[in-house]
C-alpha cells in the first residue's frame, strides 16, 4: 500500500496544482469548478461538469489560491471566491470520510470500541486503525496500527468518528481489508492534509475512551 492507501498510484491520472505548480495524482488534490455565476465551487467528488482547477489537499494552499487570485488566473476570467473556502472543503471531505466509514460498517467491515478494535488487531483482521484526533493520548497509545503509518487514520474528531458508527462519539475504530477501506484511506489522506496531521497522532483534549 502506498501513501494515501492506494495499491498502485501509477495508474492514477496526474493533475497540476495551480498553487505549487507541481503535478501529482488526483487522489492528493482537491478539484474546484465554476458555478453559473463564476463562483468557485469545491468539487470533492470530481463530478461537476466543465473545466476543473486542482489544488493540493492542503489548507494553506487553498487559502493562498483564494486570496492571491490564483483561481481567476487559472480560469482566465474574473471569479467569485466564497468566504471560508478552505473550511467548506474540510467539511465536505470530512463528510465523505464519515460516509465511507459508515458504508464500511454497514458492510460488516468496520468495528468501534476499544475491546473490539483490540480483538481485530490481535487476530490480524484489521487493516487500518482509526483513532479520534481529540481522544485521550494515553488511551490511544495502547493500540498500534497493524502495518505502520499508512494503516493509521487520525484526522477525525470523536464526534465525526461517532457519526460514522451511529454513536454520539467514538475514539477507536478498525477497518478490514477491502475496496471500501481503500477509498476511506484515500479520502482520509486528503483530510489529514487539510488538517495538517498526516501520519501522526495530533495531541488534543482528553476524551473518555469509547
Amino acid at each position: 500500500m502506498t501513501r494515501g492507501g492506494r495499491d498502485d498510484m501509477r495508474d492514477d491520472p496526474e493533475r497540476k496544482c495551480i498553487v505549487t505548480g507541481t503535478s501529482g495524482p488526483k487522489a492528493g488534490l482537491i478539484r474546484f469548478g465554476l458555478g453559473p455565476d463564476a463562483q468557485v465551487v469545491p468539487d470533492v467528488l470530481g463530478r461537476l461538469p466543465g473545466r476543473g482547477f486542482y489544488v493540493s489537499a492542503d489548507r494553506k494552499a487553498i487559502e493562498k489560491a483564494a486570496t492571491k487570485g490564483l483561481f481567476a488566473r487559472a480560469a482566465r476570467q474574473p471569479v467569485k471566491v466564497p468566504e471560508g473556502l478552505a473550511d467548506m472543503v474540510d467539511a465536505q471531505v470530512a463528510r465523505r470520510v464519515v460516509d465511507l466509514i459508515s458504508l464500511t460498517r454497514k458492510a460488516g467491515r468496520a468495528v468501534t470500541g476499544y475491546e473490539k478494535v483490540k480483538d481485530w488487531l490481535t487476530k490480524d483482521k484489521a487493516q487500518v486503525l482509526v483513532q479520534a484526533s481529540d481522544g485521550s493520548e494515553r488511551g490511544k497509545s495502547k493500540l498500534h496500527p497493524p502495518g505502520g503509518k499508512e494503516t493509521f487514520i487520525g484526522c477525525l474528531t470523536a464526534q465525526e468518528l461517532g457519526l460514522a458508527f451511529g454513536r454520539e462519539h467514538a475514539i477507536h475504530g478498525a477497518l478490514a481489508a477491502g475496496g471500501l477501506t481503500t477509498r476511506v484511506v484515500e479520502e482520509a489522506a486528503r483530510l489529514a492534509g487539510l488538517r495538517g496531521n498526516i501520519g501522526g497522532r495530533p495531541a488534543g483534549r482528553d476524551t473518555k475512551d469509547a
